[in-house]
């Protein structure tokens, strides 16, 4: 393995507020996301797949899309982008990212309590 970082699918999970049933199926429905494997078999995801995942959820929850039309933007971004369109996304997952930030900070302070 590299030395790039990893994370387990329940920090995934914590960091997305996703359930790790949902991460595993979106695994079957976007050929993107191949989490590496421990010894052990437990899923490990790259920033890079980080990544996807929260573009693919900023595409069903914030966008609305159905899976199939998540699948083809996805497609689509491996093709080169519209400058203007991408900063908005990027703009959007960095607030998503933050979010996420904020439940996981809530989190630890309340369980420090």
């Amino acid at each position: 393995m590299s030395d790039e970082r990893t994370y387990k699918i329940g920090e995934v999970g914590e960091m997305l507020a996703i359930k790790p049933y949902v991460l595993r199926y979106w695994e079957t429905e976007f050929p993107q996301l191949v989490p590496l494997r421990s010894e052990k078999g437990m899923r490990l995801y790259t920033e890079e797949q980080v990544a996807i995942l929260r573009r693919i959820q900023y595409l069903l929850h914030e966008k609305g899309m159905k899976i199939e039309g998540a699948r083809q933007i996805l497609e689509e971004d491996e093709k080169p982008e519209d400058p203007e369109n991408s900063e908005a996304d990027f703009i959007q997952m960095i607030r998503n990212e933050l979010t996420g930030v904020r439940n996981i900070l809530a989190a630890s302070e309340r369980s420090a309590q």
